[in-house]
């Protein structure tokens, strides 16, 4: 036997052997290091390690996750006290890690792999209610950490369902793929849940497939910037009208920075819809943001999420003011590409363009945001679909009789612009309409 090949095999046992030892405490960092990055940029939750019990070959450990106060947790908090429970439950997430760069021990399990990394595990789920109540949740977590401490995480939960008393709750076959990456800033899933069904009391709501997919990355802003979209074939749930079978809905949206400037897209259509004496209707949008200013933006949104800190309507108007002035005197644009509702009498379809020019901040003044903005509306609406409208309230007639309406075949239309402080609809000037202007 040659001795490079004696060699080869000694490297070879090295790395078998030796290497799941050292390369376990890298595994353990990097798990953790990429739930506390995840957990830091969702600001919703708060992960805990609740132990680490670290083996040659493959190591236990136990991970805790918990609401932090925000919208979703005072959103699960009304659900849960409206269901009988007190608190808001954790979930508790129990991990064994084989590591190595080659983890042998993994292949003993399901979905085991030889494929080099620092570790391959497998996680289970409890709910753990207040005052130490568990529940195991259905599903397993596979998990990859590769060579370079990124995370790769397939969910995978089999059809089932669970009862209590008068309430059913069914699901299809799951299967999820999350990654994620501390180091890049980034995470990318992608995923389909076959079906949902609840019912309560003979009403049920049934909702799938449901697919989504997408990669996101922090920014230094503290917003997320990327892709993703959610797709879902239909719904079906109980109304006014009876069984209401609803078509499919569709988001997507896409964000991307440019050095301090933030443009974001999103679309979203649902339908048809049966909706009363209208039929089957349908649903979509098409809106952008382009070039806003990202700082002045994330401030903005960060007193939004805390309104109910501000004590009065002038410390949330004092809270964003300097953030407003710098917004809109940077300048930015709104497009409303497509804005339509489908029903059978016709479309109700309208665009609009508003452009917000760049001004002197030193010099700015809210009113002179007037003066800097430029916007176009073009709006029709179905004959049909007004008639009925005005029958309802007829106060809509004197929107025809004003000229902010006009008939054009079977449609009634508007198409107004502002610029320079000017309205005007319809070709008409529109003077003294906006208050503060000419």
């Amino acid at each position: 036997m040659k001795k490079s090949f004696v060699f080869l095999l000694l490297a070879l046992a090295l790395v078998v052997i030796v290497s799941p030892g050292i390369v376990g405490k890298l595994a353990e960092q990097s798990m953790d290091e990429n739930l506390d990055w995840a957990a830091n940029e969702s600001r919703e939750i708060k992960v805990t390690s609740q132990g680490y019990d670290r083996g040659w070959f493959s190591s236990q450990g136990q991970h805790r996750i918990e609401l932090n106060d925000g919208d979703v947790r005072d959103l699960f908090n009304v659900w849960f006290q409206d269901s009988g429970y007190s608190g808001i439950p954790a979930l508790v997430i129990d991990t064994r890690i084989d590591h190595g760069l080659v983890p042998v021990s993994s292949m003993g399990r399901e979905q085991g792999s030889l494929a080099p990394g620092l570790g391959s595990a497998i996680s289970t789920l409890q709910v753990e209610f207040e005052g130490g109540e568990t529940v195991d949740l259905p599903g397993t977590i596979y998990s990859k950490v590769g060579l370079q401490g990124d995370l790769r995480s397939n969910l995978v939960v089999d059809p089932g369902t669970f009862d209590d008393g008068a309430e059913t709750l069914r699901w299809g076959s799951v299967d999820a793929l999350i990654t994620m990456n501390a180091a890049g800033g980034t995470i990318g899933f992608n995923g389909i849940v076959d079906s949902l069904e609840f019912t309560s009391h003979s009403e049920g709501l049934t909702v799938g497939p449901i697919t989504f997919e997408g990669e996101q990355q922090g920014t230094r802003f503290g917003f997320w910037v990327g892709d993703a979209e959610v797709s879902v074939e239909s719904i079906s749930f109980p109304s006014e009208y009876g069984r209401t079978d609803a078509g499919t809905l569709n988001l997507t949206s896409v964000a991307s920075l440019d050095g301090d400037l933030v443009t974001a897209r999103s679309t979203l259509d649902i339908g048809p819809v049966p909706i009363g004496e209208l039929g089957p209707s349908s649903f979509g949008f098409d809106v952008s943001i382009i070039d806003v200013d990202a700082a002045s933006l994330a401030r903005i949104s960060d007193v939004i999420d805390d309104v109910d800190s501000y004590g009065s309507g002038d410390d949330l108007r004092l809270a964003v003011e300097d953030d407003l002035r710098t917004l809109f005197a940077r300048g930015f644009e709104v497009r409303v590409d497509r804005l339509n509702v489908a029903v059978p009498s016709g479309n109700v379809a309208a665009t609009l363009d508003v452009t917000v020019e760049p001004t002197d901040i030193d010099e700015f003044v809210m009113t002179s945001v007037l003066l800097a903005l430029d916007a176009r509306l073009d709006l029709s609406v179905p004959v049909e679909l007004f008639d009925l409208a005005a029958t309802l309230n007829p106060e809509l007639n004197a929107a025809v009789g004003l000229g902010f309406l006009r008939l054009e075949g079977n449609q009634y239309r508007t198409q107004a612009e502002f610029s320079n402080g000017l309205l005007t609809v319809n070709g008409a000037p529109m003077p003294g309409i906006i208050p503060g202007l000419p």
